[in-house]
């Protein structure tokens, strides 16, 4: 993974079939990557559907959460609509994990991101970050703390 303290490399990616998200679009706001192995999945669902549920306590530290896959933009926009998500997946499909191999959570032999979080201060710079086991859904604890502590400096 990337190190804390670095400058968070830029990125545009599809957020509907024709509206992409650029991460210097968010600044001015601590940003929350979700990388994630693949919708549809178990525990992927249950990681997505948790931090749904989190939103608001991320939104009350000034944070955006973005969740990123290499699913396509069709397969995003069907998932988060019949999961009813109240935040963007970013499709890292074409050219596939090129912006998971640039935070360097691209798992070449699965095809598809490691369960990776990021959480990026107003400036954009890496405050902290958290690589999951394969299978182990991380909950949202560490990004709290991460983001509670951002609030304090």
């Amino acid at each position: 993974m990337l190190s804390i303290g670095t400058l968070a490399p830029e990125f545009s990616l599809p957020v509907t079939p024709d509206q992409n998200i650029s991460l210097s679009e968010l600044r001015g706001k601590k940003v929350i990557l979700a990388f994630y192995p693949a919708d549809w999945s178990p525990v992927c669902g249950d990681q997505m559907a948790l931090y749904n549920e989190t939103l608001k306590y991320f939104k009350e530290h000034n944070a955006e959460l973005l969740g990123i896959s290499v699913d396509g933009k069709w397969c995003h926009l069907a998932y988060s609509k019949d999961r009813n998500f109240h935040f963007p997946l970013l499709s890292d499909f074409e050219p596939k994990g090129a912006v998971s191999k640039l935070y360097d959570v691209y798992d070449k032999n699965l095809g598809e991101c490691q369960r990776s979080l990021y959480v990026l201060d107003e400036q954009g710079i890496i405050r902290w970050n958290y690589k999951s086991p394969i299978g182990v859904n991380p909950g949202a604890d560490g990004i709290l703390n991460a983001l509670e502590e951002l609030d304090k400096n």
